[in-house]
């Protein structure tokens, strides 16, 4: 037995070199795979949840009931278009209540502006006593 013992010494002292290496190498290994597991969960994002309405008007089915929403919808944010249009087309220049600058009506920003957030000004002296300052849109006309 003792025999066995010295045999498995001698290999070991022989290649310890190469034993230690190939350790080594495998655990380094071991550590990076475990360190590309964890960063994979970290960054691994929630799936995307898409919920569709399912109840039905008057509990009747309708097969072409995605293009009546679309339509409805066409249809509801066209009236709406319109109306923010007609409340600012009687304004020489607009402007949010939350922001200290004023723009023609037409400017692509002024277009931004949700309804209930549109204050409008006769002038551009008005807006500037008010504290606003002159936008690029309205810059421009000058």
């Amino acid at each position: 037995m003792s025999q066995i013992f010295l045999k498995i010494k001698d290999f070991f002292l022989k290649n310890e070199q190469k034993i230690v290496l190939v350790v080594a190498f495998c655990l380094i290994s071991a550590v990076s795979f475990e360190f590309g597991v964890l960063q994979g969960q970290k960054w691994q994002q929630k799936p995307l949840i898409v919920e569709k309405p399912t109840d039905v008007p008057n509990g009747q089915e309708n097969q072409n009931k995605p293009n009546s929403e679309a339509a409805a919808l066409v249809q509801k944010a066209s009236t709406q278009g319109s109306a923010d249009q007609t409340k600012t087309a009687n304004c020489a220049f607009v402007g949010s209540k939350n922001s200290n600058k004023f723009y023609l009506p037409t400017c692509s920003y002024a277009k931004r502006i949700k309804p209930e957030n549109v204050v409008c000004f006769n002038s551009a002296a008005q807006a500037i006593g008010q504290g606003r300052t002159e936008s690029k849109c309205a810059a421009s006309t000058k």
